[in-house]
């Protein structure tokens, strides 16, 4: 291992002693009702550790050095918890392929890592959905890929569209577990409703609680407010909260146009640039002005915001460079909301 870990990485978590921190770190919370604490803020994997692309690094050696960088910068800085998933790339499988080497480097007992299984991985029926025989082959060739014996964390990534019923894919959740290949499980967007079955019949399986949701939340999106949180709540499941800044709507990114090298500007698949309209944008400016009243950036409140409510146990950030990881673990210097700024958000986000 030739990295060294900062000595003072860790923020607070229950029952440390108080040990002040040279820089702002990452504090963590209880997983739902589990014995395992995340940092309230964790890296994703989803985009920056494939291959590289022409709207970033194009070059393969400095762009694996900047992953390190990333990813060392993280556990420097108290966040333990990387997130990954079997088609995460670009290509499929190339981001748990550069953090399994990453990895070597590393400390591992010290390191939560999740990937997924859920969207199409290989062609032909068995390489997508939430079969037995696919989320099993699925976690397997993860393993191969990331060269480890367990992960910490296995998510189905999605509800199946294709039919599988709940019992076997909760099947296929309890054998990973059982056998090793998993410490605990979770499911990712799946609807309250869905949540709720599916806890039900991992129940009635007597296999492992599941221990975690995946959701999309953030400022501009909030549905799992109403539909999710109070089911996980009722489950006692911890959740982890993705594009708590959309994709980077919830910077200052976008304020005075569409940069070339941005999400929007380079890569439309997942957020299209007539998305950055003028009504976003008045929300935007409006939610930065207030950011800027409270000493933080938009960023950083934003994120702030997404771990406000104590059901949501992380917020799951992407990062292209290790200086973007040390601007949002800034926002811990300031996660109080009085009841006067978040009736004013609101009407900002209503608006």
């Amino acid at each position: 291992m030739t990295y060294t870990p900062a000595a003072d990485r860790y923020g607070p978590f229950p029952n440390q002693a108080d040990k002040p921190a040279s820089a702002p770190r990452s504090p963590y919370r209880r997983c739902g009702r589990s014995g395992l604490f995340l940092p309230q803020l964790s890296l994703g994997l989803w985009h920056n550790f494939g291959a590289p692309g022409p709207a970033g690094i194009s070059d393969e050696r400095e762009f694996h050095e900047n992953a390190r960088q990333m990813c060392f910068t993280a556990l420097d800085n108290g966040v333990t918890h990387f997130d990954l998933a079997n088609n995460y790339g670009p290509p499929p499988g190339a981001a748990e392929t550069r953090f399994g080497k990453i990895l070597k480097e590393m400390p591992r007992d010290e390191m939560v890592v999740a990937t997924k299984a859920g969207w199409t991985m290989w062609p032909g029926p068995y390489g997508d959905f939430g079969s037995r025989k696919y989320l099993i082959a699925s976690l397997d060739q993860s393993l191969r890929r990331m060269d480890m014996e367990y992960v910490d964390i296995f998510y189905h990534h999605r509800p199946d569209p294709g039919g599988t019923p709940i019992e076997e894919t909760m099947a296929a959740l309890e054998h990973i577990v059982r056998t090793g290949k998993a410490l605990y499980v979770g499911i990712s967007s799946y609807s309250g409703k869905q949540t709720h079955d599916a806890c039900r019949a991992m129940a009635k399986l007597g296999g492992p609680p599941l221990l975690i949701h995946q959701a999309y939340y953030n400022m501009l999106g909030r549905g799992i407010e109403t539909d999710l949180l109070p089911v996980t709540a009722a489950q006692e499941m911890g959740v982890i909260a993705f594009c708590p800044l959309a994709q980077g709507q919830l910077t200052d990114r976008y304020l005075k146009g569409i940069p070339k090298d941005s999400r929007a500007g380079s890569d439309p698949r997942f957020l299209k640039p007539q998305n950055i309209n003028d009504a976003l944008l008045a929300k935007v400016g409006k939610l930065n002005d207030h950011a800027r009243q409270r000493g933080q950036s938009l960023a950083q409140m934003a994120l702030a915001w997404t771990v406000r409510n104590p059901t949501v146990t992380s917020a799951l950030i992407g990062a292209s460079r290790p200086a973007q990881i040390v601007e949002n673990i800034k926002a811990f210097t300031n996660t109080a909301f009085t009841a006067e700024e978040l009736k004013l958000l609101d009407a900002i986000l209503a608006g």
